[in-house]
């Protein structure tokens, strides 16, 4: 059975930092590319951060560039994204996924993914 569970999600200040991780089962973790995707309310999902794990090609969306970071570790079949500087409008749920055998840069661009996990809410206060 294919799972993706995220954990790390909370309330946080305005500034301060969450580090959240997505842990994938079920598939060969090396030939996906992960993502992260948040929605917020009233608002349509979109893409935050993606990493292929097979050769650590990376995607940031603009609005989080230089203040989250995503990296890999495959021999635990976990993704992680490390956000800093955060701000209330970074307040959503956070989801990741997978897609086999893509680049993040392209997972970023399509709709819809192979697998999701079930989210885990981020929330920012100013």
């Amino acid at each position: 059975e294919v799972q993706l569970v995220e954990s790390g999600g909370g309330l946080v200040q305005a500034g301060g930092s969450l580090r959240l991780s997505c842990t994938a089962s079920g598939f060969t973790f090396d030939d996906y590319a992960i993502g992260w995707f948040r929605q917020a309310p009233g608002k349509e999902r979109e893409a935050v951060s993606c990493v292929s794990t097979g050769d650590g090609s990376t995607y940031y969306a603009d609005s989080v560039k230089g203040r989250f970071t995503i990296s890999s570790n495959n021999a635990k079949n976990t993704v992680y994204l490390q956000m800093n500087s955060l701000k209330p409008e970074d307040t959503a749920v956070y989801y990741c996924a997978a897609d086999w055998s893509t680049t993040a840069q392209a997972m970023s661009l399509i709709p819809g993914h192979d697998y999701w996990g079930q989210g885990t809410q981020v929330t920012v206060s100013s």
